[in-house]
């Protein structure tokens, strides 16, 4: 009988097999016997007493029978404990602790039978499902995204009469009419202008298709405004600071969710078409982690702990299209976007890549066999002197970047404080216009931004065009147009040297009110246009310059009369790379990136060196990317992993209570009410609450979340009898000693943290931020010789650091 009494005892032991029963005279069981076994089973089986059952308990503190046992249901999983509210943060070593337990039960029972042998293959094999399953959903939307932005951005200059879902490009690839000098067009293609009125050109058809063109554009920036502020705020913006504060533990329900990656996907393009100045780079990180986050549901294993979904959405980062590939998408993810980069992660993002990478060039939304719009390749060598300016593109990127963040931020912030952010459909409006308008005369404003940087990044060649490459030939004066960029520069160039002077000005200011409209907006193609117009202005100067003085120290020793020595379309990378380094802060990542539309080795010093003079010009003036910037606008808790803590202050500086303060709500581990628990709740908005042995000790026991204890406390009420307003709560292994007539006690011990991080008094700062950046925690308790004295959350580490900066701590706006 002793076997039998094991099995029933408060331990709530699990039943691995049953026992040899001991048999009395050698012929059958007792009664009692029986009834204890029967017992046994179905509390083995259910967890729940079977029917009929005893459940009179013995309050007078003694130990209670093996036939009146209190069966306690919160030894079990309450559904809903350890989950999170709406713009709270997850506790990352609470998650860790869970998936390890997890994990020890699979393995525990996967030699029991060939099911859950099944079931832990499954289980380690999800997470490469997952990415492959968001892989391929990532690539397929890029790829869509870049062939209906196209169309219709084609669509607002013309249409394609024989086949209406080809852009202009593709509406000629099958024309025999078409001649070298004018590729572009082609009798199938028609402009507005030819179908209304009936003529290409002349002062009317340059007019109605000014018209049709404002109209297109006013017409899709109107619906992807109106479709993303009635079916889903959350697919405004680049997304990037948001999904940055969710990796770092932050929960943002809806953000990831189906509305939001269907509205983001299609506003997208609609944005994009409009002609606004702004990219679909940044969105698509958005769009990639939508899908990783809607097949993370198709896996308890990410579906059930944050910390998993967390790691798992820091993989998709293949998916982005047009910029990078193979290197440099999972570079920026460690870069700029991820809080934590275990290993897996690195390997399953190279797998989330490869699928991406294999999907978007089946898809081939290009035309050209390559993953990316702008792949360039050149066969001139760069030589000493032209570091010089290369540096000063570097410093022109970081000048740019530090001015539109401060520009940016300065706006964002008037129309937050301002009525005019409550009309979001009216500024989007507005800007489209003022776009459409300004943008139309200027053909390098009016066509695309990734094809505008497509052309700035192209070197001249006979097969080329544009106006950049109209340089005038010496044979006996003559100004017939030749391949040879080192020849005098012709009108043609000194033209398009306006133009895009003026389209730099123009891209600029519209960059600023741009970014941060309620649409879908990237800042990669903006910036990357801002430093290619500049980049190719100056390489055109230097051209020249090396040209008329070839006999000058700098040129003479190089560059060789009529040889080709200078290469425009590099000068355009690189201030690319520079200003989109300004204003992202990127360094490693963003010359890998640009490197590989070089296709060699040989100019990764000159990205290198204008990279880093980027960064360190727009550092010199504030530390913080856009990215950051934007976090820090909207109040998000988010610690940045680059920044340092160089403050001498102590933990119990920042903790609460302060001295003003009214006392640490605390709760004590056995002479508690549920009324006085759930008064202590209604009362104060923590979020969780140090339970102690008593208030004359205050000896630390545990941490419980305000969430746990009113989830557990509701459920208590529905599934267990004789749970009343004085009903004694306790956080105890065993009940305590209470009188005859009360009511039936309610064990919350299940829901205790019984870990809690503490740090002493005494404990600088910098390593309690240090500790929190790093083990991500939600909150620590501050002790002094064992005596509990306060409590530091994350929020009021960024209050004390955003005192410590001189800036407003009341800026953190959620917990």
């Amino acid at each position: 009988m002793s076997a039998l009494s094991a099995v029933t005892n408060a331990n709530h032991a699990e039943l691995i097999c049953l026992p040899n029963v001991s048999l009395k005279s050698g012929v059958v069981l007792v009664q009692e016997d029986l009834r204890s076994l029967i017992s046994s089973i179905f509390k083995w089986i259910f967890s729940v007493p079977p029917p009929g059952s005893n459940y009179a308990m013995s309050n007078g503190g003694g130990a209670p029978s093996s036939s009146t046992h209190l069966l306690d249901f919160l030894e079990e999983p309450i559904p809903g404990v350890g989950t999170y509210d709406d713009f709270h943060t997850i506790d990352w070593v609470r998650e860790k602790c869970k998936d390890r337990e997890r994990h020890r039960k699979i393995n525990s029972k996967k030699k029991e039978s060939a099911w859950e042998f099944t079931k832990s293959l499954y289980d380690a094999w999800s997470g490469w499902l997952v990415v492959t399953l968001t892989g391929l959903a990532s690539g397929a939307l890029a790829g869509l995204i870049d062939i209906a932005a196209d169309w219709m951005n084609d669509l607002k200059e013309g249409v394609c009469l024989s086949a209406m879902w080809f852009n202009h490009e593709q509406c000629c690839w099958t024309s025999n009419e078409t001649t070298f000098a004018e590729r572009d067009k082609c009798p199938q293609w028609k402009s507005w202008a030819e179908l209304i009125l009936g003529q290409a050109e002349g002062p009317g058809s340059y007019i109605m298709n000014y018209f049709m063109y404002i109209y297109w554009a006013l017409s899709f920036a109107f619906l992807a405004v109106c479709l993303v502020k009635v079916f889903a705020p959350y697919a405004c913006g680049s997304g990037i600071p948001e999904i940055k504060t969710i990796l770092s533990g932050f929960i943002i329900r809806g953000y990831l969710g189906k509305w939001t990656l269907m509205i983001k996907t299609i506003t997208l393009v609609l944005a994009v078409a409009s002609g606004l100045s702004l990219g679909k780079e940044g969105p698509l990180v958005h769009v990639a982690c939508c899908c990783g986050n809607i097949f993370s549901y198709l896996f308890p294993k990410y579906s059930k702990n944050e910390a998993k979904k967390s790691s798992l959405l820091r993989r998709p980062r293949g998916c982005r299209s047009p910029l990078e590939h193979r290197s440099g998408e999972f570079l920026f993810s460690l870069e700029e976007v991820s809080y934590y980069f275990p290993l897996k992660t690195l390997w399953r993002s190279f797998f989330a890549a490869l699928v991406a990478a294999f999907v978007l060039r089946s898809i081939n939304p290009f035309g050209n066999s390559r993953l990316v719009l702008f792949y360039v390749e050149y066969h001139t060598p760069w030589y000493l002197f032209e570091l010089i300016p290369f540096i000063l593109l570097g410093v022109f990127g970081g000048l740019w970047g530090a001015f539109f963040i401060r520009a940016n931020i300065a706006w964002c912030r008037r129309r937050k404080s301002t009525r005019f952010g409550k009309y979001p459909v009216l500024e989007v409006i507005l800007v489209a216009a003022i776009t459409a308008v300004v943008a139309f005369p200027n053909p390098y404003t009016r066509q695309n931004t990734s094809e505008l940087i497509k052309e700035l990044f192209t070197d001249c060649g006979p097969l080329e065009s544009s106006q950049l490459c109209q340089y005038r030939s010496q044979m006996n004066g003559s100004k017939a147009f030749t391949d040879n960029p080192n020849r005098p520069a012709g009108p043609g160039v000194y033209s398009a040297m306006w133009q895009l002077c003026l389209a730099l000005i123009f891209k600029i200011i519209m960059t600023i009110f741009t970014f941060g409209l309620k649409v879908p907006s990237g800042l990669f193609i903006p910036s990357m246009a801002i430093g290619a117009i500049a980049g190719r202005i100056v390489g055109i100067a230097v051209e020249q310059l090396a040209y008329y003085h070839h006999d000058w120290f700098l040129f003479k020793e190089w560059c060789e009369v009529g040889a080709d020595c200078i290469t425009p379309g590099l000068y355009a990378m690189v201030g690319a790379a520079a200003c989109l380094g300004g204003v992202t802060r990127m360094t490693v990542s963003l010359v890998v990136i640009v490197f590989e539309l070089t296709g060699g080795l040989e100019y990764i010093v000159p990205l290198m060196a204008a990279v880093m003079t980027s960064k360190w010009v727009g550092d010199a003036f504030g530390r913080e990317g856009i990215y950051e910037a934007h976090i820090r606008l909207n109040g998000y808790p988010f610690l940045d992993a680059k920044e340092e803590f160089t403050h001498t202050t102590l933990a119990r500086e920042v903790m609460r209570p302060r001295r003003s303060d009214p006392p640490l709500a605390v709760l004590t581990q056995d002479d508690l009410t549920v009324e006085e628990l759930q008064a202590v709740i209604n009362e104060t908005s923590y979020n969780g609450f140090p339970v102690i042995v008593s208030k004359e000790s205050q000896r630390l026991v545990g941490f419980a979340l305000r969430r746990d204890i009113t989830i557990a406390i509701e459920n208590a009420r529905r599934k267990q009898e004789g749970i009343m307003l004085n009903s004694r709560v306790y956080f105890t292994q065993h009940a305590p000693t209470l009188p005859a007539d009360s009511p039936r006690p309610l064990k919350l011990r299940s829901i205790l943290d019984m870990s809690p991080f503490t740090v002493t008094d005494h404990t600088p700062m910098e390593i309690v931020v240090d500790i929190f950046r790093k083990l991500g925690l939600r909150q620590c308790l501050v002790t002094h010789n064992g005596r509990l004295l306060g409590i530091i959350t994350k929020k009021d580490i960024l209050r004390h650091m955003a005192q410590m900066a001189n800036q407003d701590p009341e800026s953190i706006m959620f917990n």
